[in-house]
């Protein structure tokens, strides 16, 4: 496609509106829209508002929606009713944050240089606010091209309430397409566009033995030990040194990769030490960079995130416990359903020890992402000219439930054009993003805008 968009002239944009995306920036990021916690209900509100006035504030139209759960933002700019429409998606919540890890306040921005440290910054408020300039200028400059926003405010607790809303809204917003910024890079060197995210299915494991604490000398030995039983189990779900899900049946939908992603994940430049510092890892199970991508990209996970029971305090205190609770996850792939994985967990659990009680959580499916056509053309070109780097190809080891919802109900080609680097920090203590991703990315959806009003 012809050179359209005027490099200068949006370079010069982008730098007179830096001032403008960090006071925006600012404002939501200390909104604490932590939308796990009933306690911010009234922030996530909040946020929402926000939100809205800013689309406003940059010349568009928004409204506040309200679903059976966390409201979303919708928002457009129209530039003729005959131009092509992109909807471009983000969202607004995030996830919980502080203690000791933090250097930070995180609900305070901290201005380091070109960094913007505050828990929300590259996930995913950094990029919303990356692509909402870049929309902002499209229509200034008379990009044909009509400009839609979902901001979402409940993506990090499995969009629970998204499915009915675009099912409802789906006739009020149709689109052409749907650009999705919130996947991540495979390094500040690696432009990065995703074919592929894996789904998600959450459970709660408890086991209760007894009514209260019991002295382990006078019932040591002869007490069930709830901790030591769901220890057992875990072991039994997943190999510990592996990672390898050992639960009968979980792999048997498993899609593996291509020969042909296979030959992008060798060729998209991964360093297994480069992996291993940005997310402040020292020893891996794998030192194979083939194998460290297809475990994060391509296969199932069983992962423990938290057990609780017992005494937590200094010292030891010798008494068994009269319950205890894993909290875990599996990382689901094509063609796995989080509902039959789900299902596999409970028959294998209760064979194994059948007083366990399981309660499900999160579920997302996984989703294959396409990789051709003139959409996803677009978006590798756009990328490519503002960053002047070919984007890899690769799969993304996260989960956006939202995708799958609109791949359905809005019926349009979804593509990826994610501005977050691994050491950003997605879901991490002093997360950040930075001025040279927003600078780069308000130009990558500028020349995205443009390719796309010429798709016909």
């Amino acid at each position: 496609m012809s050179e359209t968009v005027d490099r200068a002239a949006l370079k010069k944009y982008v730098a007179d509106s830096r001032s403008e995306f960090e006071n925006h920036l600012k404002t939501l990021v200390e909104i604490p829209s932590v939308s796990m916690d009933p306690g911010h209900r009234k922030d996530v509100d909040a946020c929402a508002k926000a939100a809205a006035r800013i689309i406003e504030k940059m010349g568009g139209k928004a409204k506040v929606k309200k679903t059976a759960g966390n409201p979303v933002v919708l928002g457009h700019f129209m530039a003729h009713r005959n131009a092509p429409t992109v909807t471009v998606y983000n969202h607004m919540d995030v996830q919980p944050a502080g203690g000791p890890e933090w250097d930070r306040a995180p609900f305070k921005m901290a201005f380091e240089g070109d960094r913007y440290y505050a828990r929300g910054a590259t996930d995913d408020k950094g990029p919303a606010m990356t692509a909402l300039l870049a929309a902002r200028y499209s229509v200034r400059s008379g990009i044909p091209v009509n400009i839609r926003f979902i901001w979402e405010l409940e993506e990090e607790i499995g969009s629970p309430s998204f499915d009915a809303f675009v099912k409802k809204e789906a006739p009020r917003i149709p689109t052409d397409s749907v650009v999705v910024s919130d996947t991540i890079w495979v390094s500040r060197t690696k432009p990065a566009v995703s074919a592929g995210l894996r789904g998600l299915q959450g459970a709660i494991l408890r086991l209760e033995t007894g009514e209260k604490d019991t002295h382990s000398g006078l019932t040591g030995g002869a007490a069930r030990n709830p901790i030591t039983e769901l220890a057992e189990i875990i072991a039994k779900c997943v190999d510990a040194r592996t990672g390898r899900v050992k639960i009968p049946g979980f792999h048997d939908d498993v899609v593996k990769p291509t020969r042909e992603e296979l030959g992008w994940f060798r060729d998209c430049g991964f360093s297994v030490n480069g992996f291993k510092k940005a997310h402040g890892l020292k020893k891996l199970r794998h030192s194979d960079p083939m194998k460290v991508m297809k475990a994060i990209w391509a296969e199932p996970t069983f992962e423990v995130h938290g057990i609780a029971g017992g005494y937590q305090g200094p010292g030891v205190k010798t008494a068994v416990p009269p319950w205890a609770e894993a909290k875990i996850s599996m990382r689901l792939v094509p063609d796995q359903s989080p509902g039959k994985a789900l299902r596999l967990l409970r028959k294998y659990v209760k064979s194994l020890n059948p007083d366990v009680k399981i309660t499900d959580e999160s579920a997302l499916s996984p989703y294959r992402g396409v990789t051709t056509g003139p959409y996803a053309e677009a978006a590798s070109a756009a990328i490519e000219f503002a960053y002047r780097k070919k984007p890899a190809v690769v799969r993304e080891g996260g989960s956006i439930g939202a995708i799958v919802t609109m791949e359905q109900y809005l019926k349009c080609p979804i593509t990826f054009i994610g501005l977050s680097l691994p050491e950003h920090g997605y879901h991490a203590p002093n997360e950040y993003y930075d001025w040279g991703q927003a600078s780069g990315g308000m130009q990558a959806f500028v020349k995205y805008f443009d390719l796309v009003s010429r798709i016909r």
